[in-house]
C-alpha cells in the first residue's frame, strides 16, 4: 500500500491536471475566438465594405476572458507576480521558504479583496441588469469571468502558502 502522502497526491494531481488542462484549451479558445474575430472584422468592414453589429461586443467578452485565464494561469505556474533579484539574492533554503511564504500570504490578502470587489461588481451586475447595446448580453457574463479568475488566483495563491508552510516546517 503506498503512503498516504501518495494518496492524497495521486487524486489532487489528477484534478490539478484537469483544471491545468481545461485552463488552456480556454485560454486557445479564446485567444482564435480574439484573433478570428478581430481579423473578420478588419476584413468585412475594409475588404468587403460590411460593418458587423455587435462583433466588438463578442471580441470583448473573449478578451476578458482571455485575460482573466491567462491571470489564472500565470498563478498556477507561479509566474504572476514574480521578483527574481529577491528570490535570487536569498540562499538559505529556510530562508527561501520563509519569502515564499511571505509572498504567498500577502498574494492571499490581495486576491481576498479581488474576490470582494468582483463579488461587488457582479452583485451589483445583477441588481441592476445592463446589457451590451447589439446582442444584450448580460454584462454580468464578463464579470463573471473576473471573479472566477480572482477564485483561481486565491486557491492556487493557497497551494503557494501550503507548499511553503510545508517547506519551512521542513527545513
Amino acid at each position: 500500500m503506498p503512503p498516504s502522502s501518495d494518496i492524497v497526491a495521486g487524486p489532487a494531481a489528477r484534478i490539478g491536471g484537469a483544471i491545468a488542462w481545461l485552463l488552456d484549451i480556454v485560454a486557445v479558445a479564446t485567444s482564435l475566438a480574439v484573433a478570428g474575430l478581430m481579423a473578420f472584422l478588419v476584413l468585412a468592414r475594409y475588404v468587403l465594405g460590411l460593418s458587423i453589429v455587435g462583433l466588438h461586443e463578442l471580441i470583448m467578452l473573449a478578451a476578458v476572458a482571455l485575460y482573466m485565464v491567462g491571470a489564472v494561469i500565470a498563478s498556477r505556474k507561479r509566474d504572476h507576480l514574480t521578483v527574481d533579484w529577491i528570490a535570487g539574492a536569498i540562499t538559505a533554503p529556510r530562508g527561501k521558504a520563509a519569502h515564499d511564504l511571505l509572498i504567498a500570504t500577502l498574494t492571499i490578502i490581495i486576491t481576498i479583496f479581488f474576490i470582494v470587489w468582483a463579488y461587488w461588481m457582479f452583485s451589483w451586475g445583477l441588481k441592476r441588469p445592463q446589457t451590451t447595446p447589439a446582442y444584450q448580453i448580460p454584462l454580468w457574463v464578463p464579470q463573471m469571468a473576473i471573479g472566477l479568475a480572482a477564485i483561481g488566483c486565491f486557491c492556487y495563491a493557497v497551494r503557494d502558502f501550503i507548499a511553503a508552510l510545508l517547506r519551512l516546517r521542513r527545513v
